[in-house]
C-alpha cells in the first residue's frame, strides 16, 4: 500500500466545491473524513473546525454564527456533534449564497439529523466517503465501471489475471477501513472489535435514544449473517430479541452509522421496486469477517460451510468495490438488485442516466457455465434493446465473451 493513499473523492469534492454552496463529506467513522478535510483546508490556506475537540464544539455551541463567518470554505469536522451550526450556516448563506462557501463533514447520513436536511435543503450537495478502494490502496486509479457502461467488450481480452482465491481472502479479511489495513491478525482483529463497540455505544447517542441498546450488537451481528442476502428482518430482529417494529427502527439506524447498507430492489417503476425485498450489505467486507469470526484460515477451507460463507462474503466485497466506484462515476441514475418471483436474480444493476442497463454477477467459482448466465439472461430478456451488458465476475484468471453481451470478467479486473 502506498505511504499515502490518494483518495478519489478529494478530486470530487474539489469539483463539486465549483458549483456548490456547500459541500457534506459523510462516511464511517475513521475511513478518512478528517484527513481529507485537512487536505483541501490545506489546498485553500484555511483552518478545520474540528467539533471532536471539546474546547471548540463548546465555543462553537455558544457562538456558532462567529464560527461560520470565516474566509470561504468554511471547514467544519463532525458537524452533527454541534447541529445548531447548520442553521448559522443557513444564516450566512441568505445573506451570501455563492459556490464553495462550506465544507463539513460527518460520520452519520446527513439526511439521519432533522434539522440538517430542514436547514439547507436545495443547498447542499453530499459526497459519500467510504472505506478505501481496493485500487486506492494498491495505486492503480479505477476505470472499471466506468469501462462496463461505455465499451464493455473492450473488458475481454488475452491478459491473464493472477489473484488467487487466498488472495481474495486475504482482501476480504482486510477490508478497506483505513486504520484496519495497516495492521493484520490479532491487531487488526482487536481493531475491528473496538471499532464497533464504540460506533455502537457512542455515535448512536448522536442520533437517538435507544432504550434496547445493549441488544444492538446482536442485530449487527445478526444482519451481518444475512449478508449478501435477501433481508429477513423479522428473523434478525427475532433472534436478537427484538420485536419487528424495533428491529427495522434500529437497521435503520445501523444504516445511517455505515455500519450496514440496503441495497433495494430494481425496476422500471416505482411498483416493482417496491415490491421486492432489499439485499442486506455490511458495508466494509473486513467488518463483516469479524462480526462473524471468518478468519482467512477458516474461509480457505473447501467444505460446504466455508464455500457458502466465502460466497457470501466475496458478493459483499465485490458490491461494495462497485459501489465505490459508483460513487465517483457520472451518468448513474439507479443502482439495485433485481430478483423474481420464479427464481432469477442478478447481484448488482446499474442503471444509466440514458435507460441502459448494466448487470453483475458474482460467482466465487474460477468456471462458469451456461447456468451460471440464467438470471443474465432472464434480465436481458425483460430489457431487450435497454440491456447494454451482463458482465459475470469470478475468482477465474480470464476475461472472455460468455455470449454476445454476456462477459466473464476477473474480479481482479476491477481495479487493475
Amino acid at each position: 500500500m502506498p505511504a499515502r493513499v490518494q483518495r478519489r473523492a478529494l478530486e470530487i469534492v474539489l469539483d463539486r466545491l465549483a458549483d456548490e454552496p456547500v459541500v457534506a463529506l459523510q462516511g464511517p467513522r475513521t475511513v478518512g473524513k478528517s484527513t481529507l478535510l485537512h487536505e483541501l483546508a490545506q489546498h485553500h490556506e484555511v483552518r478545520v473546525i474540528d467539533l471532536d475537540e471539546p474546547a471548540i464544539r463548546d465555543a462553537v455551541q455558544a457562538d456558532p454564527t462567529t464560527f461560520t463567518a470565516g474566509p470561504p470554505p468554511v471547514c467544519v469536522d463532525e458537524f452533527q456533534k454541534v447541529p445548531a451550526v447548520l442553521d448559522a450556516i443557513k444564516s450566512e448563506l441568505n445573506r451570501r449564497l455563492a459556490p464553495g462557501r462550506f465544507v463539513i463533514t460527518g460520520s452519520t447520513r446527513f439526511d439521519a439529523l432533522p434539522r440538517a436536511a430542514q436547514a439547507l435543503t436545495g443547498r447542499i450537495h453530499v459526497v459519500d466517503l467510504l472505506p478505501f478502494s481496493q485500487g486506492e490502496m494498491d495505486d492503480c486509479p479505477e476505470s472499471f465501471l466506468e469501462t462496463a457502461m461505455a465499451d464493455p467488450g473492450s473488458l475481454v481480452g488475452p491478459y491473464r489475471f493472477t489473484a488467487s482465491r487466498g488472495d481474495y481472502v486475504e482482501r476480504i479479511c482486510r477490508g478497506g477501513m483505513p486504520l484496519a489495513v495497516v495492521r493484520s491478525g490479532e491487531a487488526r482483529n482487536r481493531w475491528f472489535d473496538d471499532y464497533v463497540r464504540v460506533s455502537l455505544a457512542r455515535d448512536v447517542l448522536d442520533l437517538a435514544k435507544v432504550r434496547q441498546g445493549a441488544l444492538l450488537p446482536e442485530l449487527l451481528r445478526r444482519l451481518a449473517g444475512q449478508t449478501a442476502q435477501v433481508l429477513n428482518m423479522a428473523a434478525a430482529g427475532r433472534a436478537a430479541g427484538l420485536e419487528p417494529r424495533t428491529a427495522e427502527t434500529y437497521t435503520k439506524l445501523l444504516e445511517d452509522l455505515f455500519l450496514v447498507r440496503r441495497l433495494h430492489a430494481w425496476g422500471r417503476t416505482l411498483r416493482a421496486r417496491s415490491a421486492a425485498s432489499p439485499k442486506i450489505h455490511v458495508v466494509d467486507a473486513g467488518v463483516a469477517a469479524r462480526l462473524l469470526r471468518l478468519t482467512p484460515k477458516r474461509l480457505a477451507n473447501l467444505d460446504p460451510a466455508a464455500l457458502s460463507e466465502f460466497g457470501h462474503l466475496l458478493e459483499t466485497f465485490v458490491v461494495g468495490e462497485l459501489i465505490k466506484q459508483v460513487s465517483w462515476s457520472s451518468g448513474i441514475s439507479n443502482i439495485g438488485h433485481w430478483r423474481t418471483h420464479d427464481g432469477h436474480e442478478v447481484d448488482f444493476i446499474v442503471e444509466h442516466e440514458d435507460g441502459m442497463v448494466t448487470a453483475f454477477e458474482v460467482k466465487a467459482a474460477s468456471r462458469v457455465s451456461a447456468k451460471d448466465s440464467r438470471g443474465l439472461r432472464a434480465l436481458r430478456n425483460s430489457l431487450g434493446d435497454a440491456f447494454n451488458s451482463g458482465i459475470i465476475l469470478t475468482t477465474g484468471e480470464l476475461a472472455y465473451r460468455l455470449d454476445d453481451d454476456i462477459i466473464v470478467v476477473p474480479i481482479e479486473r476491477l481495479w487493475k
